[in-house]
């Protein structure tokens, strides 16, 4: 296990950051945009920025530092394409991603923590708690190596891999607006989602930013009793908080918020569940996503039943709420986040 340097992650600068470095450095302005556009790339070191002069390249190396994931698991799903990674952190930590494909382009999922510290009932990431928060550059290493490695060119990005996005706030903001940038991968705002598991000051913190991003909110249940016994979060701050901060988001925003919901079976998929949860969504313009469950070892907890999820759409759509049910991919390389890292992690 590798300590972190004390040098400053030359791959986490934005670029007028980068550019005041190397003015410091006393190198001209246009060496600053050479290099930014080198760090997005998948280099692993200085050395390889060859239109650099090896004196820079020797002084770069001295004053800043740079990581890069070895890709320590790689599987590849028969059945659609999906490929998932586990990649092996600078300090042998682990987190993992999923490149997706579909027919309006190429989908990566992407993790902002190592573990995560929610412990939500029903996901694997959660299990063990978390170990840290990811640097803007360690999220968008896996966008630059994932897209490198797979060669399908990465137009879409989810921030729904391991950990709570909005527990690493700054640091989530730094990656967006790197992997926004024109002059790195360029990738438009509203290709990216951002999931959470609904931390109230975050949201209106982010939607205070106003990024064009689509916020998905892991909702999961429509009432404080049952979201309480599956999510942790609820206890400090209940359904009706959380939806009132998802409706001061759209009026600031103006994107529609996506609503996640693990269909559980006999804990969140009964008729009275399905009723509330139409009843509070009627009316706010909201989108529901309803996941099959991904059943984990550790957990008790078994997916609902194909005539539940039937039952469970029809009373949302007699609200004239927009349902869709996500598709599962990878269903033979165990595509859900953080189980390969759990199997890492057991050995």
């Amino acid at each position: 296990m590798t300590e972190k340097s004390a040098l400053p992650d030359i791959k986490s600068m934005l670029p007028d950051e980068l550019s005041a470095a190397l003015a410091a450095l006393g190198e001209p302005p246009f060496r600053a945009k050479q290099i930014f556009k080198w760090l997005n790339t998948p280099v692993s070191s200085f050395e390889e920025m060859t239109n650099l002069p090896k004196a820079l390249r020797e002084k770069l190396s001295e004053r800043f530092t740079l990581y890069a994931p070895l890709a320590e698991r790689k599987l590849v799903s028969r059945l659609d394409g999906t490929v998932k990674y586990l990649w092996r952190l600078y300090d042998g930590n682990h987190v993992e991603s999923v490149v997706m494909r579909y027919e309006h382009g190429n989908t990566v999922c992407v993790s902002s923590e190592v573990g995560c510290p929610m412990g939500c009932a029903f996901c694997a990431s959660t299990i063990g708690g978390k170990v840290r928060v990811l640097g803007a550059s360690e999220i968008l290493d896996q966008v630059l190596y994932a897209q490198a490695d797979s060669g399908l060119r990465i137009s879409n990005i989810v921030l729904m891999g391991i950990g709570e996005p909005l527990d690493n706030f700054d640091n989530v903001i730094r990656f967006l607006r790197l992997v926004n940038d024109p002059a790195g991968m360029n990738i438009g705002m509203r290709h990216i989602s951002l999931s959470t598991c609904g931390i109230v000051e975050k949201i209106d913190k982010l939607a205070g930013l106003g990024l064009q991003l689509t916020l998905s909110v892991s909702l999961h249940a429509p009432d404080d009793e049952t979201r309480s016994r599956i999510m942790p979060v609820n206890r400090a701050c209940g359904v009706d908080t959380l939806l009132a901060a998802c409706g001061r988001y759209f009026e600031k925003t103006g994107r529609r918020i996506s609503f996640e919901y693990a269909m559980i079976r006999d804990l969140n998929d009964t008729p009275f569940h399905a009723a509330l949860l139409a009843e509070k969504l009627a009316g706010t313009g909201s989108h529901v996503n309803l996941i099959p469950l991904n059943e984990v070892p550790e957990s008790k907890l078994r997916p609902s039943t194909p005539e539940t999820m039937r039952r469970f759409i029809k009373t949302l759509e007699r609200k004239n709420i927009n349902v869709t049910v996500r598709r599962k991919l990878g269903p033979d390389i165990e595509a859900s986040c953080g189980q390969l890292r759990r199997e890492r992690e057991k050995k």
